[in-house]
């Protein structure tokens, strides 16, 4: 649904109780001179670990705003915890994916360097790709208005994913030629549910095998395939409802 409600800032942990708060820096220059906030209007303000505070404006400077605390809330971490594990595509369409993943609520998302992937992160590109991965989970977790600020890792092998299945309370290969389905599998109330996103050429045969020798289950969505950048978010949404958290 379209963004409702007053707009959201992020501030570092630990930096919300009931008093006075002053946005600055970049967040104070956005609600300063971007939203041009005033005296008198809502602005809510976020640690991305789960408080939220519902503020007023009672100042605004050029660079930053003063804000009054009139209450904090908060948001105990999400159970089962869902986990995306993103092949990385194309072009910007990683960004589109942590966009629409943070926006659905997925709570962390993991950069996959896939056989197939056609996009290689190395050295200075790398570094860039993956704060642009951040900077958007960031900005869409504000306009989604979420507790808690997804985690984007740092990029993972294939090698790495292997343990992190093994130790999920339940681990997904997306595949769209497997025979069980993502609606009908069981799932778990509490821990870590690892959900792998291929690349546009699939998951590469030894890839299958080494997710399904640490664990991981296959399942398919439905009789369409979806890019790799949209699938998670499909994926996602049918989990979290199925877990009770949408």
């Amino acid at each position: 649904m379209p963004a409702a409600g007053p707009p959201v800032f992020l501030v570092p942990p630990g930096g919300l109780t009931p008093g006075v708060l002053t946005l600055t820096g970049p967040e104070g220059h956005h609600a300063a001179a971007v939203r041009r906030l005033r005296a008198g209007e809502r602005a809510d303000v976020s640690d991305g670990a789960g408080t939220l505070a519902e503020c007023v404006v009672t100042g605004v400077a050029r660079d930053s705003v003063t804000l009054n605390v009139n209450a904090v809330h908060t948001v105990p971490p999400p159970q089962p915890r869902l986990v995306v594990v993103q092949a990385l595509p194309k072009g910007d369409r990683g960004e589109l994916a942590v966009e629409l993943m943070t926006e659905v609520g997925v709570d962390a998302v993991i950069p996959w360097a896939a056989e197939r992937s056609i996009t290689k992160w190395q050295g200075e590109r790398g570094a860039k790709a993956l704060a642009k991965w951040r900077n958007t989970a960031r900005e869409a977790a504000k306009q989604s208005r979420r507790a808690w600020l997804p985690e984007v890792t740092e990029l993972a092998t294939t090698a790495a994913l292997a343990g992190r299945v093994a130790a999920a309370a339940l681990a997904i290969v997306l595949e769209a030629d497997a025979p069980a389905k993502l609606h009908e599998l069981p799932l778990p109330e509490s821990g870590e549910i690892l959900l792998l996103v291929g690349p546009e050429g699939g998951i590469s045969p030894t890839e299958r095998t080494t997710l399904r020798d640490a664990g991981a289950v296959e399942a398919r969505l439905g009789p369409t395939v979806l890019r790799t950048s949209t699938a998670g978010s499909a994926a996602a949404a049918i989990l979290l409802s199925r877990v009770g958290r949408w």
